[in-house]
């Protein structure tokens, strides 16, 4: 808001309304760029938060797979490709099993696991979706989605600051981006109800509605190739397997925006 302010000061004292106009828009790009560097996290910073990251995901997983009643062995093996993308070490992988035994626990609490991540990561949304994204990358391990680990999913997003409202939006988008990942279920021939099943897939994971203007299409793709910058990110404190993780979603991203540029030709 200072940048705006002397920007607009400047420009009026030198140039009048016009130049004070000019003032007000580079001052905001000011503030813009002064909020972006602010949220630049310090080696200390990322130290913490990489470690919050990692106990909480790993927490939480383990709280996920059992909200059905057990924890299934295709949910195992999600969490175990997960230890080995990440590259743990014996000693770390013995640590996140434990984790992911203590969130599977009958009598576990997550309350304790929630205001740690509100602490030590506050309210990054990038943090909370990366989050959220390998939680609901959990629950479809199975091919289901059931109702009770939709339940679990909802409480970790309300706990952490997202909305009802913005949950239903950031799952819609999740699942259909998954469908654009290796494996996903994304298919590039076909018969034309698999390509315009694909097509609705491609809207949802850039969050848009299929009415939506090409203007409106091509800002929701910036806005969510922006988000998963793994410069941006990894500034922020996310651990470098999140950080892939989010260049793999990118890539997805990009595969769905494709697909909708492709439609509108």
């Amino acid at each position: 808001m200072i940048g705006k302010i002397i920007g607009g000061v400047l420009g009026f004292v030198v140039g009048g309304p016009l130049l004070a106009m000019l003032g007000v828009f580079i001052g905001h790009m000011f503030d813009k760029g002064y909020r972006n560097q602010a949220r630049m996290a310090s080696p200390e910073q990322q130290a913490i938060i990489r470690q919050c990251f990692f106990e909480t995901t790993f927490t939480l997983l383990g709280y996920l797979a059992k909200a059905d009643g057990r924890v299934s062995e295709d949910e195992i093996a999600q969490t175990e490709q997960l230890m080995t993308q990440m590259g743990l070490s014996p000693d770390q992988r013995r640590v996140a099993i434990n984790l992911f035994k203590e969130g599977s626990a009958a009598d576990f609490n997550p309350e304790a696991t929630y205001s740690q991540f509100r602490a030590k990561c506050g309210n990054n949304r990038n943090l909370v979706q990366m989050l959220l994204s390998y939680l609901v990358n959990l629950a479809l391990a199975d091919g289901q989605f059931d109702a009770n680990e939709e339940r679990v999913l909802r409480e970790v997003a309300a706990a952490l600051g997202i909305s009802g409202f913005a949950f239903e939006q950031l799952l819609r988008m999740i699942k259909a981006q998954h469908s654009f990942s290796a494996g996903g279920g994304y298919q590039s021939a076909g018969g034309g109800q698999s390509r315009a099943g694909d097509l609705d897939n491609a809207y949802a994971a850039l969050g848009v509605e299929s009415s939506a203007t090409d203007a409106e299409v091509k800002k929701a793709y910036r806005k969510l190739m922006s988000q998963y910058h793994p410069d941006k990110l990894a500034g922020q404190g996310l651990p470098e397997d999140a950080v892939k993780a989010a260049t793999e979603r990118a890539q997805e991203i990009q595969v769905a925006y494709d697909i909708v540029k492709k439609s509108r030709q």
